[in-house]
């Protein structure tokens, strides 16, 4: 599992660097202004899940998921702490229902 570092886009341009995802997931800080670009280089779909960790009135919100097609991609977010940060180190999991050829870049903006 791997922590990824959200990259500043700027007026100035940005070269995004891609992480291959890992099998075991992935984690990034959260932020209203930060997303994911996910790319699928498989020939299948794969589906993305963001582990939510608020509740409402007590009842557990819903992980969120995100299919990215074959040799698509996807943005996904923001990705607001208040639903999503876990409790114990204040970062968003990710996990992915195959890693294999999946590419994935935390952007800020």
């Amino acid at each position: 599992m791997a922590v990824l570092t959200a990259q500043a886009v700027s007026l100035t341009g940005l070269a995004p660097t891609y992480a291959s995802a890992a099998s075991s997931g992935d984690k990034t800080a959260p932020g209203e202004r930060t997303f994911l670009h996910v790319k699928n280089g498989a020939a299948s779909p794969v589906t993305v899940t963001l582990t939510a960790t608020a509740t409402v009135r007590g009842q557990a919100v819903g992980n969120l998921t995100v299919t990215v097609p074959a040799s698509g991609e996807r943005m996904i977010g923001p990705l607001p702490g208040d639903l999503l940060a876990a409790p114990s180190d204040g970062l968003v999991a990710i996990g992915y229902s195959s890693a294999t050829t999946v590419t994935v870049a935390a952007l800020r903006i």
